[in-house]
């Protein structure tokens, strides 16, 4: 058996996956703001040998659902949600090995000033930064942004591809690995014959420009990806080290992941060159008594009209202009087209509202996986087997007390079973996960073509 990986599963807000949580009385998501509750979550997850936290982050709100963006407002459904990138020197500097993954949005941010961004943080976190890449799927976001509305969800990932072309050019070939020097004596810092100017003409953007950093520890940050349209499974299979999916059965999950491991070999990469994350909630109790106790306690705080407006914007369709029983009619949008498939033409019967809300237990469509610290054991283990997945990204429930449970509960479960590593490897992020001399990309994915020593 292999030893899967776990992240923890965060936004810079109140209410991220399971909605309406924030209103339980010992959650403490409302202090999102609060850089010790950042810091003090980070330790709780280092404690646990977690192998990162993973924040996720969208650049507009869900104002789909009765075309308005008052209930997103009224219940916290993500909004108001702060950068994700913020809070992360703070949780490297009390932290030693967790590694962070962090969303940015490539329709919006210049690659020029991200790729100092995340070289900064590269830097800041010794190695431990990861760069979760997204196209996004909000209209609210692109007139924001001066647009009147998103590009089309094709040519967004088209975008992405010279995006990365770009960053590739300044991480991977404007600094030699010998370039800086910091020889005192000669007053000379870098040997400029060794630092060049990246040129970049194409059909979305043109720069010339050496990058401002200097190489970091992994030069490119690990690079995670949640696409799962057949678009974004390519694009995927191309870039991505890391994939989260988001299925809710192990035998649904496994024609995903068989074939994100085809693409990649596809792509002449190998068959290690992926970790593939689930998506899960897990309610943990010492017994599946006080599990199922702590369920029905937390449910009665979750929030459906929350989750149908982030589900509304999610889709693009409007869930509030449909009768309960009335099915969804199966049509193009240009949102979330995984999303969007999974109730129309990819499900097995018409989908209604009222089908979607009984799937709503905690305010997400994502139902718990609820029990005993060692059922919990046995269900992260089926899935490891029947679906072929590396393991899994846990999304918040009650706020810090879901990621404390785990952390006292299951992690040491798996450990005894030999399931989850009792202490970090050495090296930065991408080798603790993948092995190797270094925390460099391998030669077979395609930012390597961009280096020059």
């Amino acid at each position: 058996m292999k030893m899967m990986q776990i992240y923890a599963f965060d936004m810079n807000c109140v209410g991220h996956i399971n909605h309406g949580l924030w209103t339980h009385p010992r959650d403490q998501s409302v202090r999102y703001t609060d850089l010790d509750y950042w810091t003090d979550l980070a330790m709780t997850a280092e404690r646990g040998k977690l192998d990162g936290l993973f924040l996720a982050d969208i650049v507009g709100v869900y104002d789909v659902y009765e075309a308005s963006a008052a209930t997103a407002i009224e219940t916290g459904a993500q909004i108001p949600v702060n950068d994700p990138l913020m809070p992360i020197s703070a949780m490297a500097l009390v932290t030693r090995s967790l590694g962070f993954g962090v969303t940015v949005n490539t329709t919006y941010e210049p690659p020029f000033l991200l790729a100092r961004r995340l070289s900064t943080l590269d830097h800041l976190t010794k190695g431990r930064i990861g760069w979760n890449i997204v196209t996004g799927y909000l209209d609210s976001a692109a007139r924001s942004m001066g647009l009147e509305r998103q590009p089309d969800h094709d040519a967004r990932y088209d975008t992405a591809e010279e995006y990365l072309d770009v960053l590739y050019k300044l991480w991977e070939g404007s600094w030699d690995d010998d370039a800086v020097l910091r020889d005192r004596q000669a007053g000379v810092f870098a040997d400029p014959s060794k630092v060049r100017a990246v040129r970049h003409e194409g059909r979305r953007y043109r720069m010339e420009g050496i990058h401002l950093s200097e190489p970091s520890p992994q030069r490119t940050p690990l690079l995670f990806q949640a696409g799962a349209s057949a678009r974004g499974q390519d694009f995927a299979g191309k870039h991505a080290e890391c994939i989260f999916i988001a299925s809710a059965t192990p035998q649904a999950a496994r024609p995903i992941v068989d074939g994100l491991r085809r693409k990649a070999r596809d792509f002449g990469r190998g068959d290690d060159a992926l970790r593939i994350l689930n998506l899960l909630t897990v309610v943990v109790g010492r017994t599946e008594k006080e599990a199922r106790d702590k369920l029905e306690d937390y449910r009665r705080h979750a929030s459906v009209k929350a989750s149908l407006a982030h589900y509304s914007s999610s889709i693009g369709i409007d869930l509030s202009k449909y009768g309960m029983d009335e099915p969804i009619a199966e049509m193009t949008t240009n949102a979330n087209q995984s999303a969007l498939a999974a109730i129309t033409r990819q499900a097995a019967k018409p989908v209604t509202l009222r089908a979607i809300i009984d799937q709503m237990v905690l305010g997400s469509r994502m139902k718990p996986v609820v029990g005993s610290a060692e059922q919990i054991a046995d269900h992260l283990q089926k899935w490891i087997e029947e679906a072929g997945i590396d393991g899994f990204n846990l999304a918040r429930t009650v706020a810090p007390e879901s990621l404390r449970d785990f952390v006292d509960l299951v992690v040491p479960v798996l450990q005894e079973r030999g399931l989850f590593k009792a202490d970090y490897a050495q090296g930065p992020l991408r080798q603790k996960l993948f092995g190797g001399e270094s925390g460099r990309l391998p030669a077979a994915h395609p930012a390597a073509a961009f280096r020059k020593t």
